[in-house]
């Protein structure tokens, strides 16, 4: 097996990018760039600490972040499973990077920046849903912001309904968890959970 071990081979693999892939970088949030964060309900998360690795979906209706300046972007911890991982990582570690996605678009939206978490009472309220304020807010400073090339959405047809695969047939959450532990009650973790989601999304 051929491995690439230095950054010199990969530039002889790749060359050199074009002037298109340089330009749109932006140390800023611009008008058009503001509107894709602001057309996108949900951005995926990654975050870095001691153990490694973290990436998670966040999501809300409409808009997933808030903007509060052209530096700042405002991202609410809605209720999940807490294991608290991508925070965990971010009091140790402040570098993160965001993938948005926004339906029907192939383009998707990228940022570098870092993080820190506030608990700002008047900032959680003012990021309430249905009346239930998040427990903390990242608030995220932009380091570098651009479009994605729109190829990966292309070929994987995402928005087509036509190319979708059949969900029936993949694992539930309550079948994983069993292979995973003998005794667990997978049929009634599912039979519960649409319900259990139901009443606690915020």
């Amino acid at each position: 097996m051929s491995v690439v071990r230095t950054v010199a081979e990969l530039e002889a693999i790749y060359g050199e990018s074009s002037e298109a892939s340089r330009i749109k970088v932006s140390h800023r949030l611009t008008e058009g760039y503001r509107r894709l964060v602001e057309a996108s309900p949900v951005v995926a998360l990654a975050t870095c600490g001691p153990e490694g690795l973290d990436c998670s979906p966040r999501g809300d209706p409409g808009q997933v972040i808030s903007i509060r300046d052209d530096r700042t972007m405002l991202l609410p911890d809605r209720r999940g499973n807490n294991r608290i991982d991508s925070l965990r990582n971010i009091v140790r570690d402040s570098r993160v990077a965001l993938l948005f996605l926004i339906p029907g678009s192939n383009s998707t939206l990228r940022v570098n920046g870092t993080a820190e978490i506030s608990v700002e009472p008047a900032l959680l309220a003012s990021l309430a849903m249905e009346g239930k304020p998040p427990r903390s807010v990242i608030v995220i400073t932009v380091g570098e912001i651009y479009f994605q090339c729109a190829r990966a959405l292309m070929r994987a047809r995402l928005w087509e309904q036509e190319a979708w695969p059949d969900a029936s047939g993949l694992p539930t959450p309550g079948a994983l968890m069993r292979e995973l532990k003998q005794d667990f009650d997978g049929r009634a973790y599912d039979r519960e959970w649409p319900e259990r989601a139901k009443n606690s999304l915020w």
